[in-house]
């Protein structure tokens, strides 16, 4: 069995960024965000031993989602100074590591690690693993196809999520991940979700109705008798399915590359000047030995 490594960039970069301390380049420049990444991938590298990885990358354009829903992410502030200039960076350094990295305006990472691994999962003999920290990559688990690995506190240690995981933690099975999300909202996007719905309630009507589509197909048709969940719902319809279309991946982004194209060919030597360049030089000798 193959490996196709999808990396979620944003998720890694921000994630070293704030679990190392300041740290420059050789030209003064921050680089401690860098260093990290750098850090993670050659150890996700070596112990994984992919034959095959992309990466993903945000853009800066409004996305789909802001466009139907403005407040979208509303919350989050915005990426500090510091850490902007090391983001742009990183797609060099992806480029050094013989990564190949995807990004398209009006899109999010998520979005094209998503399509990555709906069109792949088709190849013979070949596992998908997502490395990513963010929840909504959940809803792409399918057992012996593809599954997420979610980096914890730090950059040294991950959990790996196959269906049995993401029910134990959500209460619900991958594919029902945007349903949940509907009724219960998601804090770290700023999406709404239905007031009052938590995540216990919310697993069991969608383990009852199946779908935020069918709960408001009840309610509106027939009549829910979960009586405390209906009085939450009552004039919410519209936000719960907002919310569910909000988390919903896009799945269908027109890929052209093949899989042959993503194919994993570090030259170490050019890896090892760049982190010279860089002044990491603990990074030197790992990425030799790669």
């Amino acid at each position: 069995m193959k490996t196709l490594l999808l990396i979620d960039a944003n998720s890694l970069i921000h994630r070293a960024y704030h679990a190392l301390p300041p740290l420059t380049a050789k030209d003064g420049e921050p680089a401690g965000a860098l260093y990290g990444l750098s850090s993670m991938l050659i150890k996700i590298i070596k112990e994984r031993r992919p034959e095959y990885i992309a990466a993903g990358f945000d853009r800066p354009e409004p996305t789909k989602r802001e466009e139907e829903y403005a407040e979208y992410k509303a919350t989050r502030p915005p990426a500090e100074k510091d850490l902007v200039g090391q983001i742009i960076e990183a797609r060099n350094l992806f480029q050094k590591f013989g990564i190949t990295a995807f990004e398209k305006p009006g899109y999010e990472a998520d979005d094209l690690m998503a399509s990555l691994a709906e069109k792949f999962k088709k190849e013979k003999g070949i596992e998908i693993i997502i490395f990513s920290g963010d929840k909504d990559m959940l809803q792409m688990v399918e057992d012996g196809k593809i599954r997420v690995e979610a980096p914890l506190k730090g950059i040294t240690s991950s959990v790996v999520y196959d269906s049995a995981k993401v029910r134990e933690k959500l209460g619900v099975p991958p594919e029902k991940v945007a349903d949940y999300k509907g009724l219960v909202g998601d804090v770290s996007d700023n999406i709404p979700g239905v007031s009052g719905i938590g995540p216990k309630t919310a697993a069991g009507l969608i383990e009852k109705y199946g779908s935020v589509e069918n709960l408001i197909k009840e309610f509106r048709e027939i009549g829910i008798t979960d009586s405390k969940a209906a009085d939450k719902i009552k004039g919410n319809e519209e936000r719960a399915l907002m919310s569910k279309r909000i988390a919903l991946l896009v799945r269908d982004i027109p890929i052209k590359e093949s899989l042959e194209d993503l194919r994993l060919n570090i030259d170490k030597e050019k890896l090892q000047e760049y982190f010279r360049k860089l002044g990491f030089s603990s990074l030197y000798s790992r990425a030799g030995a790669i």
